[in-house]
């Protein structure tokens, strides 16, 4: 929950089984902690990926109804630039955020860390991670679940960050959905999708049985 760009609440449940259940729960508690109700919000920010397919549809799902309901903008912010923001880099270090695609692959995006935030290098990726390791540079950060995954393979080539304390946070997507915004980049809830960057499983099989 943030107003004027001030985080007024954050709700999070990082070893959550089941989005569908732990989610509107969430969103409960955090606009009760911030002393707002549903239909005071001005505007709705999702993370739209990459990730989970099920969490995606769900998340996705669920604010795009949420928008419809109350008649409120949706923002959209890419789940690894959120996760970027979560790394506590410094000035001038590089920024790996990566999560666990399975599969042998993850999902990254490289980032700069400025004075005023991640800046982005590369667009997102589903990759193994032996290549993702030839693209770090030093000094380098990387955050994520892939970290702890296959710490082995990037934690020769990266500081490794805690993703026990070093996750997605409501917060951080409240933030940038703020300023997304303020610069004019709502969306229209009826045409957001979900961005997977490779193709879901029930995809590659059907295509696949052909």
């Amino acid at each position: 929950m943030v107003r004027d760009g001030v985080v007024l609440a954050d709700a999070a449940e990082p070893e959550s089984r089941s989005h569908a259940k732990s989610l509107p729960g969430l969103v409960a508690r955090a606009l009760a902690e911030a002393g707002v109700e549903l239909g005071g919000l001005d505007a709705l920010a999702v993370s739209i990926g990459p990730g989970s397919f099920t969490g995606l549809r769900i998340g996705l799902g669920w604010a795009k109804g949420v928008a419809f309901a109350a008649r409120i903008p949706l923002v959209t912010v890419p789940t690894l630039e959120a996760l970027a923001w979560a790394a506590d880099a410094a000035a001038g270090e590089q920024v790996c955020a990566a999560l666990d695609a399975r599969k042998g692959e993850v999902y990254a995006a490289l980032f700069a860390a400025t004075a005023a935030g991640p800046r982005r290098l590369s667009e997102d990726l589903a990759l193994r991670p032996v290549d993702l390791a030839a693209r770090l540079e030093r000094p380098c950060v990387l955050v994520g679940d892939a970290g702890s995954v296959y710490g082995d393979v990037l934690g020769a080539r990266a500081t490794i960050r805690p993703f026990a304390t070093h996750h997605p946070r409501g917060g951080i997507v409240a933030r940038l959905g703020w300023q997304r915004l303020l610069a004019g980049a709502a969306a229209n809830p009826g045409e957001v999708e979900p961005v997977y960057v490779r193709p879901p499983e029930a995809e590659l099989v059907r295509f696949g049985s052909r």
